[in-house]
Parts: C-alpha cells; structure tokens; sequence
C-alpha cells in the first residue's frame, strides 16, 4: 500500500530492525548496505565521496544540514550515498557562503533521508550487529513489499563497485610544462586528492579504472597515483594486474584506501570484509616510521589481512591504527611504492597526513 502523502519514513535492516522517522528529502525508496560517519562537520563532502557509492548513511551527529550546502565543497559531480539516516536533518541553516538548503539539495540530487532517528541508538546497534544491508522507503509503507525488494540487494562481499563511479574519459589537471606527471588510476578519486597533486606542482592525468598499464604509459609519467573507491577490492583482477606491472616497472606509487587494498593484493596480501567499517574524522594512526600520532579521516568497509602483512617479507608496515591496530600503511621493499588505508587528502578533517603527498613527489624528484 503506498503513502507517497504521508510524511512517514521507514528503515528496515536485514536482520528484522523496523525504524519509523519522518521523510527528507526526495521521496521515494533506497537501498544499499548501511554504514556510520561520527564527524561533527563536512557532511557535504562525504555525501559527495564516490567510496560511500552503494551505502546508506548514518551520520551520527546530532544535526546535519545546520550550514547549508555550497558547489564548491563537493568531492565529484553529485551526490554518491544511496541514502542519509539522519537524528536532526535540518532544513533551515546559517552560512552566508551557502547557496541552498540540504532538502533542497536532496531533492535536486534524488537523494531519499529519514529523520527523526535515535541514531546513536542505530550506531551502536550496527557497531554490535555489523554492517548488513539495508532499505529506507517514504513512499511504499507496507512492510513485506518492502522487505521482499531489500531481500534482493546483493552483499557488498564480493561486489566490484569501481568502474561503476569511474571517470569514463580522460583529463587532465594542472601545469602541463610541469615534469611531475602523474598517472592516477580513478577507481572513485576525491577531486581534493588531485588538488593535493596539483598543488604540488603535479600534472596529472585521470584515467578510467579499467585502463592497462601499457595505456598509462603512453602518458609517460613519472609516477602514478591508485585511487580511492567503492566496492570490494578482492574482485578487481584487472586493477591488480595493473598496479603488478607499475611496480615492476620501479617507478614511484601512492595508493589511498581501495589504492592501498590493491597493492596489498598486488603483493599477494589478502583483503577481507571488516565487520563495521572505519568511517569519521578523529581515527588515530600512529606512524611507525616516525613514532608520531597523526588524527585521521577513514572511509572504508574493507582491510588488509594484518597477519599476512606481517608475514610478508617484501613489505613494511608504516602505520597502524591506535584503536584496533589495523593495518594503516604499508611500503613495497626495494621499490618507491607505499600505500595508506586513510585519507590525507582529509576533506572533511585535520590535515596532519598531508605530508604523505610530499613524499611521493620527493620519491618522483629523487
């Protein structure tokens, strides 16, 4: 039975959890796996994250929206969540830099919300429970219609999201005089982490996922850049067969996030599903390298196996995480290749690991 005139929202999670709240946003019905943020601020930069494609957020905060939206703190061409699980979503806000309200900002980008959730009561839940999948519906109220579609969504586990939020063209940023040409792999990259590359005096070119190396090549770069993403890593033979070739040809490599996961797979380390996930503003990782601490911003429901790491020769671990001693950085042995399971870039967030994009132009200067 529909209810498109109500302004009731439902979420129902797949081990039976029934939540009631009010609709936000556009109406209509959403599914995907669900997911926590717990940063206070920068709501619009991760709605905009293309690694959050396929997920239904929960931001934990208890009022979102309260700064309006503005064009220009995005991280790609539109929103990338499948749904908001909100406490307060707010439609009236204060910043004279805004250029709308987040309702409206939903309803332009077809987003579906519910508000009026006990979220810290969800978070904990989920935290317990793990992350499963999910479906939020304003429109259709009849409970085993809806429960026969989420019943249909496929598990995160195994599903290879990168190619689906892509670049389908190449292009080009920064100075093209510049000799730091880059090659960045786009399996879902933050437009902040290519302006971390520029500037610094990089040139790059973004390419799609499934490029080959031979391809990457052509451009002559002088490093090449693996990008966050969606998905499953495990899945995505043609991205490690590619990063396998970039390290045998010593060249210098950064990867961040799925970036990290594939150089793991590359170097025959296996990823698995976490069982919630990593998602917020103030994770702190502490550099092994250096013996500093550094508050971080993560985005990611997969890790890399910390006991293989370990046991692997070839690589040095350079950071980990100080909550739970996840595997956070990592650095091929005899090659200029290292990788971060977080995101410097830190748009939304403290910018203390931006000195990772220092180094690797130090590794293409040197």
């Amino acid at each position: 039975m529909g209810n498109s005139e109500s302004n009731t929202a439902v979420l129902i999670l797949a081990d039976g959890t029934i939540v009631y709240g009010r609709a936000f946003g556009k109406k209509g019905i959403a599914t995907g796996e669900i997911c926590f943020n717990t940063g206070m601020t920068g709501y619009q930069e991760v709605f905009t994250d293309p690694s959050y494609y396929g997920q239904v957020l929960i931001m934990n905060n208890v009022h979102i929206g309260n700064y309006g939206v503005n064009l220009a703190d995005v991280e790609s061409d539109g929103v990338k969540v499948k749904a908001v699980i909100g406490r307060n979503l707010e439609e009236k806000f204060s910043r004279f830099a805004a250029t709308g309200s987040l309702q409206e900002y939903f309803e332009a980008q077809s987003v579906v919300a519910i508000d009026g959730v006990d979220t810290r009561a969800l978070v904990a839940h989920v935290r317990t429970k793990g992350a499963m999948n999910c479906i939020v519906s304003s429109t259709e109220m009849d409970l085993a219609v809806l429960k026969q579609q989420l019943a249909d969504v496929p598990s995160m586990d195994g599903l290879e999201l990168a190619s689906t939020v892509s670049t389908r063209e190449t292009y080009e940023l920064g100075d093209p005089v510049s000799s730091l040409r880059v090659a960045v792999l786009d399996f879902g990259v933050k437009k902040h982490i290519l302006q971390c590359l520029v500037e610094r005096g990089a040139y790059v070119k973004v390419h799609p996922a499934k490029t080959s190396f031979e391809e990457l090549q052509k451009f002559s770069p002088l490093g090449y850049f693996i990008s966050n993403g969606p998905g499953d890593p495990a899945p995505m033979g043609y991205a490690i067969d590619t990063v396998k070739k970039i390290l045998a040809s010593n060249k210098p490599l950064f990867g961040i996030c799925l970036g990290h996961q594939l150089l793991a797979l590359a170097n025959d380390i296996p990823t698995f599903k976490m069982h919630h996930g990593h998602r917020g503003l103030n994770h702190p990782v502490k550099n092994l390298v250096t013996g500093r601490s550094e508050i971080t911003t993560q985005n990611h429901g997969f890790g890399v196996d910390p006991a293989a790491v370990r046991a692997n020769d070839n690589i040095e671990i350079t950071h980990i995480n100080l909550n739970d001693d996840s595997i956070e950085g990592i650095r091929v042995k005899n090659k200029k290749a290292f990788s971060v399971q977080y995101h410097p870039e830190a748009t939304p967030g403290p910018h203390d690991s931006r000195y990772l994009f220092d180094e690797f132009v130090a590794l293409m200067n040197n």
